[in-house]
């Protein structure tokens, strides 16, 4: 039995062109040209590659260029394989199946000022946010960037360099500035985001650890380890439409329960960090390890490759 919770659609690369030293940025279309589905400014989408690897991506362009989606992806020789497949081996005209974007910054018009820090290619769904708040008539927005050297994307920057939006801050050369001094104090019709390596992301979490919620937005790239439960008890996970249960033991996890029932589950970071597996349930109370979930959302959904349960019984709406 398949079972396939989010819609892939199929596009093709129109054009691959070169964002910097070890940067790809591919544009994807629809194969007739047609507009794609809509996203939030810097949502995400995950790119189903040859040889079954699924990878999340932000989105880096204005969401009212609705017939590409660009995304911009370091090659990164120590990762899992993914970048590396995209540089090396896919080409123009080749067909990419691609999710419904999901996610993204939420740049709601009560908000008056956006604070946005970002870490080398962690820059890319504030490209896609800025070029969103231009377009709206809200430039109130500054963005500050740490690199090592020459940035990233530098021509996609420039303009946003040259009319003040963009600070960059190299940090070879006076090293990296106090986040919490970015960031500031909570004000009100403020927000803030961050995106780049987990060293910067946990300085913007102390930073951020006064401002309300909603208007606080992390984006991460790598999964953080999740700590050993060693209170952690077997459960039967039960699916609704389905008709199929299992026990699911410690250690073992809902995405490997659900693989061997043989539900094809959408997969990409296994850490909770990309929202490609979010699977909503309906009995029972849900263990939540996601880094993606709002507290709104963790009250009908969770992320099956980190989550696990709090009781003997968790039913799932497969």
């Amino acid at each position: 039995m398949k079972v396939k919770p989010i819609t892939t659609i199929k596009t093709v690369v129109e054009t691959i062109e070169q964002g910097g030293t070890d940067i790809k940025v591919f544009s994807l279309v629809d194969p007739d040209r047609w507009e794609l589905p809509p996203f939030r400014p810097g949502a995400h989408i995950d790119l189903h590659l040859p040889g079954g690897m699924v990878r999340t991506y932000s989105l880096c362009n204005d969401p009212a260029d609705n017939k590409r989606y660009l995304v911009a992806v370091k090659r990164e020789r120590g990762g899992r394989g993914g970048s590396v497949k995209l540089h090396d081996e896919i080409k123009v005209g080749d067909t990419i199946g691609v999710t419904l974007p999901r996610g993204g910054l939420k740049l709601d018009g009560d908000l008056t000022h956006h604070v946005f820090v970002a870490g080398g290619i962690g820059v890319t769904p504030f490209l896609s946010a800025a070029a969103f708040l231009q377009r709206s008539g809200r430039p109130d927005f500054r963005l500050h960037l740490m690199v090592r050297g020459e940035p990233p994307l530098k021509a996609m920057l420039a303009p946003l360099m040259k009319t003040g939006h963009v600070v960059v801050h190299d940090t070879t050369r006076s090293g990296r500035p106090d986040v919490a001094s970015l960031v500031g104090l909570p004000s009100p019709g403020v927000s803030v985001a961050c995106c780049g390596p987990e060293s910067m992301l946990d300085d913007f979490e102390q930073a951020t650890r006064d401002w309300p919620g909603q208007r606080v937005h992390i984006e991460r790239f790598v999964p953080p380890a999740l700590p050993v439960d060693r209170n952690a008890r077997p459960y039967t996970l039960a699916l609704s439409r389905s008709k199929l249960e299992m026990r699911v033991d410690p250690g073992q996890t809902m995405l490997a329960a659900l693989v061997s029932l043989g539900i094809d589950i959408p997969a990409s970071c296994c850490g909770g960090i990309c929202g490609s597996c979010k699977v909503d349930w309906l009995e029972g109370a849900p263990v939540h390890r996601d880094r993606v979930l709002s507290p709104a959302e963790r009250a009908r959904s969770l992320m099956v490759c980190v989550a696990g349960s709090a009781e003997d019984r968790l039913v799932l709406d497969l």
